[in-house]
């Protein structure tokens, strides 16, 4: 159990890409990670393709010192998300704590509109938004997963298993 006594947080909202949440948070605690679900609200709502998920606590009630990451699922959450300033808050605080933020698909929107993509860094996602991690100093890397510095990227659903390699190994240093 790599990640005994870690705490990672995972944000969610209606929409979220549910392979991209689920995945990452049953292989997280799966190696004895205590894994949160962060929405707006705790309420249930819907991801992607129709799975239920229910928020096990708000954005706005998490703070970074008690958090050892952060992940940010694709699907079209990040496009809601990255509009709430507790959002881009959080996720900088973890960032300039230096903690592992894990970005995938869609979820480097999130990144982008917080500030945290470093100029020069690779990085990846949904070419979706290609454009928006370029504009913001990213240099694009069309490679399923890599670490670049506290940031673990991954492009798309099918490269979970690599973001989640990449994730893993990031945590238990």
């Amino acid at each position: 159990m790599k990640l005994k006594n870690k705490t990672i947080a995972i944000l969610v909202a209606e929409g979220v890409e549910d392979l991209e949440f689920y995945v990452p948070y049953m292989r997280l605690q799966e190696e004895g990670a205590t894994v949160l679900s962060a929405g707006l609200e705790i309420k249930p709502l819907r991801g992607k393709n129709g799975l239920v998920i229910v928020p096990d606590v708000t954005i706005d009630s998490l703070q970074a010192d008690a958090l050892n990451g952060l992940i940010l699922p694709g699907g079209w959450a990040p496009d809601k998300l990255r509009r709430y300033d507790g959002v881009k808050k959080l996720t900088r605080d973890i960032h300039a704590a230096d903690k592992v933020i894990g970005i995938i698909c869609h979820g480097g929107s999130i990144a982008a509109s917080a500030g945290i993509v470093r100029k020069g860094e690779s990085v990846t996602g949904s070419t979706g938004i290609k454009d928006d991690l370029v504009n913001v100093g990213g240099v694009w890397a069309d490679e399923p997963a890599f670490r670049q510095g506290n940031h673990i990227w991954g492009r798309v659903v099918a490269d979970i298993p690599a973001f989640c390699r990449e994730l893993v190994a990031a945590l238990a240093e």
